[in-house]
Order: C-alpha cells, then structure tokens, then sequence
C-alpha cells in the first residue's frame, strides 16, 4: 500500500508544477529499467500514461483520474517486478 501512496504523491506533484513550460512529466522505474512516463496537462486536468515495451513501440492511455493513474502505474510495477523474478 505504500508504494501506491507514494505513486499518488508523486502524480499530486505532478498536477502542482507550474503549467507555464514544458509539460510536467515523470518516469517510473524498476531497478534501473524504465516501465512508463506520465505526463499531466493542467489544461484538461488530464493525465497520459506512456508505457514502455522493449519489444514494441511505447504505448499511449489517457485517464482523467488520478486514482486511476495510479493504479494503472502500480500494477505496471508489480507486472514488471513479477517478470523479473
């Protein structure tokens, strides 16, 4: 459950950025290997998830939900956590 908490503070810091840039965006890693990027667009309030696949091109979800986002990256983590087991 904590790593959960800890995606949800991150994503929380993420909508918190100053929006007058570049988008806000953070990559979530596993020992050392990149599983996805998130990026958040203040002006939809929405939040694009960009998973990573070494053997095929990265792929793109929208979700307007932080909760949701959350979830989504954490079962990301357990997936790839499982795989290199």
């Amino acid at each position: 459950m904590s790593q959960l908490m800890g995606i949800i503070q991150r994503l929380k810091t993420l909508q918190e950025q100053d929006q007058s840039g570049e988008v806000p965006s953070r990559f979530f890693e596993l020992n050392g290997k990149r599983v996805c990027q998130v990026k958040y667009f203040g002006t939809n309030d929405t939040f694009e998830l960009e998973v990573y696949d070494k053997d095929q091109k990265p792929q793109k979800y929208p979700f307007d939900n932080i909760d949701m986002t959350a979830i989504e990256i954490y079962e990301l983590l357990q997936e790839e956590n499982n795989n290199q087991a």
